[in-house]
């Protein structure tokens, strides 16, 4: 301010309650120093202050959330056009390159993830305009099959601001309206419930939204989640999806499912582990999003899944990777495995695991709970809960 002539500064919002607190505080600096200070939404379709029921409270679930607050206010804005022209001024007086600005990890673990993502707006477009082309048209049922290229992987875009959700809403809602358009409309509707979530719970990524939650009796076990976050539980969907986390900084989203149900339920760990291991991991990492599908997943959060919904990691396997591509990809231990013990190896006979060169406690774990057992004592966990509110 004292070495340029600003007469206004100008940001899009965010709504992280540290940042909004940030803003605010820069806000008054700029503003008592006579510059000028605009925001703008640019990561959201809705304000999240905007969207309210009738009688002006918060929606809590995400169906009216979406049909009523959303599709009943004003539809979202249209998509800008490229600026012709944007003029830059730098004040690194010639360091503005990225080594300067020290970015870049010093260990270069990130090139692992280049050939799986083209970082930048450029990226995000070409990566938009394939999904219309080969995903769209399947996108309803199609987004379950991890081993499939039907889901948009536009989250990282979208996070970072590469590209916005208007282009989304307003290119797909002029495609045709069909099942497959009008899903994934819903799916950014869930991203905005989210923010929704976060604007007026900012304990969303700490505190239980259903508070009897604080009261589950979770288990405290170094060895469960070692060996859940390297892929090494011997449940190979499991396996796979944390092992896809760890190669390409990205799980499908029904595997993100099966193995935070997994983590919660069969290993009964917090979900505070799994929300910061996908937050550490994830190229997507979105505090929001993150915070609000890991309280989903454990039942505690807004319009959650009940607790005893319990994903059954053998059938989701067997249903939504039908020819064990997905598994045989990332568990290439398992590549010999006959389709019909490839999710539950521990039931195949001697001989099928002599055969597939299988050897389990060595070349691949044992399964580190029973799932069966595991399951019922996730759900005499959550009779407890229901005694104490008794």
């Amino acid at each position: 301010m004292t070495r340029f002539d600003v007469e206004e500064v100008c940001w899009n919002r965010c709504y992280e309650a540290w940042r909004i607190e940030r803003d605010k505080t820069l806000k008054v600096h700029l503003e008592n120093a006579g510059i000028k200070v605009s925001t703008c939404n640019g990561s959201l379709l809705w304000e999240p202050w905007t969207i309210k029921k009738e009688d002006g409270t918060r929606f809590r679930v995400f169906t009216p959330f979406f049909r009523k607050g959303c599709l009943g206010a004003s539809a979202p804005r249209e998509p800008q056009p490229v600026p012709e022209k944007v003029e830059y001024c730098s004040d690194l007086q010639g360091n503005d390159n990225v080594s300067f600005l020290k970015l870049l990890p010093s260990v270069r673990w990130d090139r692992k993830f280049e050939p799986y993502w083209e970082v930048g707006e450029g990226g995000g477009q070409r990566q938009f305009k394939r999904f219309i082309d080969e995903g769209l048209p399947f996108y309803k049922d199609g987004r379950n099959y991890p081993a499939k290229p039907f889901v948009s992987r536009l989250s990282p875009h979208l996070h970072f601001g590469e590209i916005s959700p208007n282009q989304l809403w307003h290119t797909v809602r002029n495609i045709d309206e069909n099942k497959h358009t009008g899903h994934f409309c819903s799916e950014l509707g869930w991203r905005e419930f989210s923010y929704h979530l976060l604007y007026h719970y900012p304990q969303l990524p700490t505190k239980n939204l259903q508070e009897k939650f604080d009261q589950f009796p979770w288990v405290e076990n170094e060895a469960y989640l070692v060996a859940w976050q390297r892929g090494q539980t011997g449940v190979p969907m499991v396996d796979a999806g944390m092992r896809e986390l760890w190669q390409t900084g990205y799980m499908h989203n029904r595997v993100r499912m099966i193995v935070g149900s997994f983590l919660v339920k069969n290993l009964l760990l917090h979900w505070h582990y799994g929300e910061r291991w996908f937050w550490n991991t994830l190229v997507d990492a979105d505090l929001a999003n993150n915070s609000a599908s890991w309280q989903w997943i454990a039942g505690c959060g807004a319009d959650a899944a009940p607790y005893f919904r319990i994903f059954n990691p053998v059938i989701q396997g067997q249903k939504f990777d039908p020819h064990g591509q997905y598994v045989r990809k990332y568990v290439p231990e398992l590549r010999h495995m006959p389709h019909q013990f490839l999710f539950n190896p521990w039931e195949a006979p001697e001989a099928v695991l002599n055969q597939a060169d299988v050897i389990l406690g060595q070349t691949y774990p044992a399964p580190i709970v029973d799932l069966k057992r595991s399951r019922e004592l996730a759900l005499e966990a959550f009779q407890t809960l229901k005694q104490t509110k008794e």
